[in-house]
């Protein structure tokens, strides 16, 4: 189990006004999983005798599992109980992590850039808890104070109860802390917890907006445009 049950307190650094803290999302973020997620989604549904397109890739991308069912379901008629389709794309998922997990470009020099200054980091996913930890076996755990998975929250994103956790374990103000995310779900939970935001697209398209930067990789990211985007908002 990689969840703390008591919270990891920052440090205040000055005018009580910079970057607390990073809190970043997993799948298509720091590790090139959305690829695991559609074979696993659209070779279990080709067996079943539906075909998916990318029109549903961009409708699924980005989680969480219980809106992917619900559109899966919707989309292709099949007939099963929501509950064993969640059961048999997690397993095919599980199975296609056996190899190992490749991170995105940039991932482990952010990480470890963060590490070095003292920043906090976090792990907020929409992903179930079995699959987090599997996942973790090739990011590292070591990189965060603590994870939060979409099973473990009320409500998981586009809800912006995981990151609020995130920020409520940390003793950090939500404005604080930079979320770095991959897909609109995520995009729109950490800006509905008042969190500024870096996106880093990976399958669906995510346009610029106040409080919103969009950048091609995470090899742009560095320290000082994680404070400058909390310093802006001061």
């Amino acid at each position: 189990m990689t969840t703390i049950s008591t919270a990891t307190r920052v440090l205040d650094h000055g005018d009580g006004r910079g970057l607390q803290a990073v809190l970043l999302d997993m799948d298509g973020t720091l590790v090139d999983t959305e690829d695991f997620w559609w074979q696993a989604e659209a070779s279990l549904f080709a067996e079943l005798g539906y075909a998916l397109d990318e029109k549903d890739r961009a409708q699924v991308v980005g989680g969480p599992m219980s809106r992917v069912i619900d559109y899966l379901i919707a989309a292709t008629g099949v007939d099963l109980a929501p509950a064993d389709l969640t059961v048999l794309i997690n397993q095919r998922f599980v199975d296609l992590l056996a190899g190992g997990v490749p991170l995105m470009p940039g991932a482990e020099r952010l990480l470890n850039t963060l590490a070095a200054h003292g920043v906090p980091a976090a792990l907020v996913s929409a992903s179930h808890r079995h699959v987090i930890d599997i996942v973790l076996q090739s990011l590292g755990a070591h990189h965060f104070a603590f994870t939060v998975a979409g099973d473990e929250v009320p409500r998981t994103k586009p809800h912006p109860d995981p990151y609020l956790e995130a920020a409520r374990r940390l003793g950090a103000e939500p404005g604080r802390c930079v979320v770095v995310e991959d897909a609109p779900t995520g995009v729109r939970s950490a800006e509905a917890a008042g969190c500024p935001v870096i996106a880093v697209p990976s399958v669906a398209v995510i346009e610029p907006a106040p409080g919103r930067l969009v950048l091609p990789s995470l090899e742009q990211v560095d320290l000082e445009l994680l404070r400058s985007l909390v310093a802006s908002r001061v």
